[in-house]
């Protein structure tokens, strides 16, 4: 069928055609903007999830309702290793200027400029020259991030408020965000939550996200609702198919469409995948199960050379060892003595190691002396990839 129309392009954070099955998850979102711009506490919300589900395309829709709705919305990505202020200073100024052309909120919002030029200089970070006139409170430049961030957040909340607005700040990739960047962050919106002050906080990461801040802060639980985004429903994962093809004036056999779902999982992700290839594969409508066993192989020929390669590319040979013992259980959880029995070493002398690949986003614990891939079939590409495989020496 013509390429041109095909409706598929499986991208990082890429909106699908049909953003299905998520209702729940947006609604919830929505009532907690709607409740934070009428003054209302709620509780801020991180999506929690695998690679691959769809909680990027979430969060940037989120910050779409957010816009509608009239918010101010600062949206980040936590680079691995990077400092939360480096990023999050540079963006905050722009929403700082835009809020003291404001004549309600000038003042504050000189104000809040002021404490970020102090946030900045003392954890330098550059934020180039600032176009107005500003006042500095003293308030964010201590130098002890767990006082400043709070500081900073309250006079970003409280400018906000005095311009009759909101604030939403989304941050992806929470997982990325060191320990001590956590703790402020969830300080800070403590504080704000206790001052009543119109700025929120959505969050997407991997599942191990709620453990990590459970640890920074004991209340964080408290602070934060954690919406799971894992695969599909099969109805929900069907209408991922079906609804962007007929779109197109096309068709989708039942039992081709069948095949799809069953063997991605309902992965929204590899969903695209297999709908774009399927499309390319079928000659004319409707696509039938013969064009999806050809999407089969090019879908997986694809994530072999992109999903997948770019993590695997990224571990050291130890790092590789330990996933493909984890692969030679099956998909898992697997038990962490099962895993070193596996490799032929001590569970305690392989901790350095997990704690490694915890920290490049490519394990999880489910409980306690358990590990799962955060990449959904990663266990299948391992196997792949490195077929004839046995324990270092």
């Amino acid at each position: 069928m013509d390429p041109i129309r095909n409706p598929f392009a499986p991208g990082a954070g890429t909106p699908p055609p049909a953003l299905v099955g998520r209702d729940d998850i947006l609604s919830a979102a929505d009532i907690t903007l709607q409740r934070i711009r009428r003054g209302r506490p709620d509780k801020s919300l991180m999506l929690l999830g695998l690679r691959g589900v769809g909680k990027t395309v979430l969060l940037n829709r989120i910050g779409e309702i957010a816009e509608d709705i009239g918010y101010y919305v600062v949206i980040l990505e936590a680079p691995e290793g990077q400092r939360l202020a480096s990023y999050l200073a540079p963006a905050l100024k722009g929403l700082l200027i835009r809020l003291s052309h404001t004549e309600k909120a000038r003042d504050l919002a000189r104000q809040a400029l002021g404490a970020l030029q102090g946030f900045a200089s003392v954890f330098r970070v550059s934020i180039g020259e600032i176009s107005v006139e500003v006042v500095d409170p003293h308030v964010a430049d201590s130098g002890n991030l767990e006082v400043d961030l709070p500081g900073l957040l309250v006079s970003v909340g409280k400018a906000a408020r005095a311009a009759e607005t909101s604030v939403a700040l989304l941050i992806d990739e929470v997982q990325y965000l060191g320990e001590e960047d956590l703790r402020a962050l969830i300080v800070a919106f403590h504080t704000i939550s206790q001052r009543g002050l119109p700025v929120v906080l959505f969050g997407a990461g991997l599942p191990q996200v709620a453990g990590l801040a459970g640890d920074a802060k004991s209340y964080a639980e408290r602070l934060f609702d954690y919406p799971s985004v894992g695969p599909l429903s099969v109805p929900a994962a069907m209408d991922a198919i079906r609804q962007p093809i007929e779109a197109e004036g096309a068709e989708i056999w039942d039992n081709a469409l069948a095949m799809i779902v069953e063997q991605t999982e309902g992965y929204p992700y590899f969903l695209q995948e297999w709908g774009k290839h399927a499309w390319r594969a079928a000659e004319t409508s409707p696509i039938d199960p013969e064009d999806v066993e050809i999407a089969l192989v090019e879908a997986i020929e694809a994530l072999d050379r992109s999903f997948f390669r770019v993590r695997f590319d990224r571990l050291t040979p130890r790092e590789q060892d330990y996933l493909r013992a984890m692969a030679e259980l099956g998909p898992g959880p697997h038990r962490s003595g099962e895993i070193a029995r596996i490799l032929g070493k001590r569970v305690e002398n392989l901790g350095p190691l997990r704690s490694g690949l915890t920290k490049k986003g490519m394990i999880w614990s489910p409980s306690h002396g358990e590990t799962a891939f955060t990449v959904p079939l990663f266990d299948e590409f391992m196997l792949r990839e490195v077929p004839n495989w046995g324990p270092p020496a």
